[in-house]
């Protein structure tokens, strides 16, 4: 039978590795050794008193257990594993002191973003509330903390680059935190607007019209002319602003081909939902839609008023025609002559008074409407007027009909 090798797999923590490279070499003395077999105990006790108390056994043994891997993980992770810069840590300094170390590094973790929703972080660095959170991490491995390390590291950046862009259009963190903001979102809105040459964080009207123009340009632009860095980007934030300047140039074609409606798109659909950020403003949004209820309503009336203008607006459009403010005999009878083959679909005006008629106007546009079609329908329907007369006597009355 061929020998197989054998490897031995060494169990002991890092600091008792370090420990006895550090009495092999002739690193720690005699006298080091007994500090710190009367440290130990101190801290043992300091610890069980911090995470519970120090009066149980177990909670003893659990609080040696915690500050063997306390040290173990502050020596390591400085060290990068090299037994002799650990040894001569142990040497240099107190067990305690190494301790803390190892503490101050988990505390540090902690205090660390794991979500880039600024709503979710908790200010002021670590906080007592966190000690059951610090209790779980003073029995994890090097590998452990260095992997949740790396995470909340990519957070961290994404974080600090959306305070840095935020920055440059007005905005600070605790006004982030007040909108419930992502950083993520955050930084793609601030490219785009900084590349709009704005100077100030969009809401959802300056917003709306950004993207509109980015998507516009991205197929005859190249990516740099339609989105680009700012200029100073702090080095460490570059990467993370670069990474996230390519999601906005991939969402913009998709942007410009669909077809659902912006605000939509933006608030309900999916793969947009809390993906771009802009500032509530309700006021500028009810100004924005009243002056676009306004100009399609003056396009539409030709910015007159008078009941007959409106009338035969509405007719039209109760038709299914094309709108109209003013009709000749000849498209009035022709007007008729569809209503009675297709009907009067008076919700279709309706509509059209509900949705873009100004508020000041909306009642009684709708009341001249509904009056008119009490009365109006039956003779516009009626096919035992073949002749026209009383249907087209009716439209010169109430609309605007002129001769020829």
């Amino acid at each position: 039978m061929p020998m197989q090798a054998v490897s031995l797999f060494d169990t002991r923590s890092f600091f008792e590795k370090a420990l006895a490279y550090g009495v092999q070499h002739g690193l720690l003395t005699p006298q080091k050794l007994d500090a710190m077999c009367q440290e130990a105990p101190k801290g043992m006790v300091q610890i069980a008193r911090y995470f519970g108390t120090e009066f149980l056994r177990p909670e003893l043994e659990r609080a040696k257990d915690r500050m063997v891997n306390l040290i173990s993980l502050h020596l390591e992770a400085t060290t990068r594993g090299d037994l002799q810069q650990a040894a001569e840590l142990l040497r240099d300094n107190s067990l305690l002191s190494r301790s803390k170390a190892g503490s101050d590094m988990l505390k540090a973790l902690i205090a660390m973003p794991q979500n880039s929703h600024f709503g979710m972080h908790e200010p002021g660095g670590f906080q007592d509330t966190q000690i059951p959170v610090l209790a779980k991490w003073t029995l994890q491995s090097l590998p452990q903390y260095q992997s949740e390390l790396a995470k909340r590291n990519t957070v961290q950046l994404l974080v600090d680059a959306a305070l840095w862009m935020a920055e440059q259009l007005g905005m600070d963190e605790e006004a982030l935190q007040e909108s419930n903001a992502d950083a993520e979102a955050v930084i793609r809105t601030a490219l785009i607007a900084l590349a709009g040459k704005r100077t100030e964080m969009p809401d959802w009207v300056d917003f709306a019209k950004l993207i509109a123009n980015a998507s516009k340009k991205v197929a005859t632009a190249s990516a740099n002319a339609v989105i680009p860095l700012p200029k100073e980007i702090p080095q460490q934030l570059l990467a993370t602003l670069e990474a996230v300047r390519r999601s906005v140039l991939g969402d913009l074609p998709k942007i410009a081909e669909s077809t659902v409606p912006a605000r939509k798109l933006f608030d309900q659909t999916p793969a947009f939902m809390g993906r771009y950020f802009w500032l509530e403003n309700g006021l500028a949004e009810v100004d924005h839609y009243h002056r676009q209820v306004s100009a399609t309503w003056d396009k539409a009336t030709g910015g007159r008023h008078d009941d007959s203008t409106l009338l035969t607006l509405f007719l039209t459009l109760a038709a299914g025609s094309t709108q109209k403010t003013l009709l000749t005999e000849k498209t009035a009878a022709t007007l008729v002559r569809k209503i009675r083959k297709s009907g009067l679909h008076p919700e279709l005006a309706t509509q059209f008074i509900t949705q873009h008629a100004p508020e000041a106007h909306r009642s009684d546009a709708l009341q001249l409407w509904q009056d008119f079609v009490e009365d109006a329908q039956t003779t516009l329907e009626s096919d035992r007027d073949y002749e026209l007369k009383d249907v087209l006597s009716l439209l010169r009355r109430e609309c605007n009909v002129k001769a020829g």
